[in-house]
This record gives structure tokens, C-alpha cells and sequence, in this order.
């Protein structure tokens, strides 16, 4: 029997205002349920990007603005990953139902008597937890997929734009000679020519792979093109770039479970394994520079443990962490 719209909705809220409490560790029960009809990701996020422009509205109004009497503001809080700020919650004697039946659109046609509504705000994020994978499919047919622990930001009103803020995507472009697609990521840019590429954001390190076509690395700058087989590594405001080959068919392998490394760092390991695994995984700096060769196969269920005789390295729990450390002599 079909599912009740109603109660497909009452759940997707339900989620909306469980994923904004920074201790939320329900990850895997939320990935089943966007997973058992696509209809929940489309509700879910529809009510999410609802909330998100809604408080943005609100952020902007003038301070005469009477705020209606059936929400009230969510405190700001440093999480960026769970928590935006400006978030409405319902009032507590409100039910869900009154929430999305009447909250959202008391609010959006308050505003309208004041002239500021301005539909939906061009740019929007979108955003996976640590352990999941999504794919985006943007106007144009361009895709880009998400592994783990990454944000992008997106731009309703121009198909050809992302800024990668952390984390990893690949990018399967649609190529237009008259409108380039750019990736503005940290302090640099990627423009594409008839590209998919893989990038990797991690703290002030970017990390390019291409595996069809070509991109060209801060074209205003160092002007780097990236042929098809070809890798980079840069730092923000660090001149050296480095460079080197990539099997084109080894670039983005981690949608297919592997992670492929030819003299990349353990610390690099590390930050690859977080966004797979959904564990924390870091590297003791007496391990960090030590460089990896060889394939990790993953499986949903792998232990992070279990890659230690292929790392030479000893992989220890300490708390909600798991550290790679030197092995004992």
C-alpha cells in the first residue's frame, strides 16, 4: 500500500529538526529511510531547503517585523556540519502538523507584506555526513557525486557554477565551449574543458585528479591545465604545486569501494577512510608523512581495524577515534 502522504511529510520534518541537533548520531537509520522510497529525499529535502529560505527570509526582515507567534529562533551554535544559523524550530505546543501546515507559510506571507520576497535564494548547499554518498544532477546534466563529509555550494540560476567548501566530489561535466564550468574551491579555480575530475578539499589542501578531458588550475594564475591521467596537489598560498600521473580509471574508484594510493600520505589515508567510513580516523604525526602504495577494497561493513597489516601501521580506538600509529617493535 502506498505510503500516506501526510505521514511521509510528518517524517521527512521529522528528520528536518533531528538533523539539526549537533549530537545527532542517527545516520544510518536516516540513510535507510531516504533509501526505501525516492520519494522521502525529495520531501525531505524540499522541506529543508523550505526551512533554510524561510529563516533566511526571517534573518533579513526589518526589525519592526512582528515574527509570527508560533516559532521561535533557534540559537546559533559553531557546528556548521548539523546546524545552520537563523534555524526556526516550532514552538513546543505546536504539533508537527500545524508546523508544516501553517508555520512555513504564516511566515513566507508575513514577509510578503513587507516586499521581500524573492522566491528561493540562488545559492543553496548540499551536504553528506561521514559514510554517506549522494549524487546531485544539475540543470545542465552535469553530475556531481558526493562521498562523505563534504559540502558544496550550488547556484540556482547558474547550472555551470559549485564551490567545493570540504570534502571530495567528482564531477561529470557537461562541456559548453560558451559557458566553462567552474569549481571555485579554496583559493583558486577549476574550469573544465570536456572533463570529469575528481577534487578533494581538506583543510587548506586541494587535491585534483582528471580522468577525461582536461581542467585548467586557477586559470588567472598558474594557468595549470590537467590532462586526462593527470594529478595535483596544492596548498593555499603555497606557490609549489605538486604534480604527477593517476590511472584514469583509479580516479573518483571510491564509489566503487576502493581507495587507491601511489606515495600518498597516511594522513592522507586518514581523511580518505573518515569520509568512506563515517568513523574518525586520524594519523599520529609520527605516521603522517609516512607515504601509502596499494588498494584498500571497503566494504559497508569493513572494520577500520582490519587495514592494518595492509597500512604497516598499528590502528588503535581512542574513544570515537581510530588513530593510525607507528607499529610497536
Amino acid at each position: 500500500m502506498a505510503e500516506d502522504r501526510h505521514d511521509m511529510e510528518t517524517a521527512a520534518l521529522d528528520w528536518v529538526i533531528r538533523l539539526r541537533d549537533p549530537g545527532f548520531d542517527g545516520w544510518e537509520e536516516f540513510e535507510a529511510w531516504l533509501g526505501a522510497d525516492p520519494a522521502h529525499a525529495e520531501a525531505y529535502h524540499r522541506l529543508a531547503i523550505a526551512d533554510q529560505d524561510m529563516a533566511e527570509l526571517l534573518a533579513v526582515a526589518p526589525a519592526s517585523a512582528e515574527m509570527p507567534s508560533n516559532v521561535v529562533p533557534l540559537p546559533h551554535r559553531s557546528q556548521p556540519h548539523r546546524s545552520q544559523p537563523h534555524r526556526l524550530l516550532p514552538h513546543r505546543s505546536l504539533t508537527r502538523r500545524a508546523w508544516l501546515g501553517g508555520a512555513i507559510a504564516a511566515s513566507v506571507a508575513g514577509l510578503i507584506g513587507f516586499g521581500m520576497i524573492d522566491r528561493q535564494p540562488a545559492l543553496y548547499q548540499v551536504e553528506t555526513a561521514p559514510g554517506m554518498r549522494r549524487t546531485v544532477t544539475l540543470g545542465d546534466g552535469s553530475r556531481i557525486a558526493l562521498n562523505g563529509g563534504t559540502r558544496i555550494t550550488l547556484d540556482r540560476k547558474d547550472p555551470r557554477h559549485a564551490t567545493l567548501e570540504r570534502g571530495e566530489a567528482l564531477f561529470d561535466v557537461v562541456h559548453d565551449d560558451d559557458a566553462p564550468f567552474k569549481v571555485l574551491v579554496g583559493d583558486t579555480t577549476l574550469v573544465d574543458v570536456g572533463t570529469s575530475f575528481n577534487v578533494v578539499r581538506d583543510g587548506r589542501v586541494t587535491a585534483v585528479q582528471v580522468s577525461e578531458g582536461a581542467v585548467v588550475y586557477d586559470p588567472d594564475g598558474a594557468a595549470v591545465r590537467l590532462d586526462a591521467g593527470r594529478r595535483l596537489r596544492a596548498e593555499d598560498g603555497d606557490p609549489h604545486i605538486e604534480l604527477a600521473a593517476v590511472a584514469p580509471d583509479a580516479v573518483a574508484a571510491w564509489r566503487e569501494g576502493r581507495l587507491i594510493y601511489d606515495g600518498q600520505t597516511m594522513a592522507d589515508v586518514a581523511a580518505d577512510l573518515t569520509r568512506w567510513s563515517g568513523e574518525t580516523v586520524r594519523a599520529d604525526p609520527r605516521v603522517a608523512a609516512q607515504r601509502f602504495r596499494g588498494v584498500l577494497s571497503l566494504g559497508k561493513d569493513d572494520d577500520v581495524a582490519g587495514l592494518a597489516s595492509l597500512l604497516d601501521v598499528d590502528v588503535r580506538r581512542s574513544g570515537r577515534e581510530w588513530i593510525l600509529s607507528p607499529r610497536n617493535p
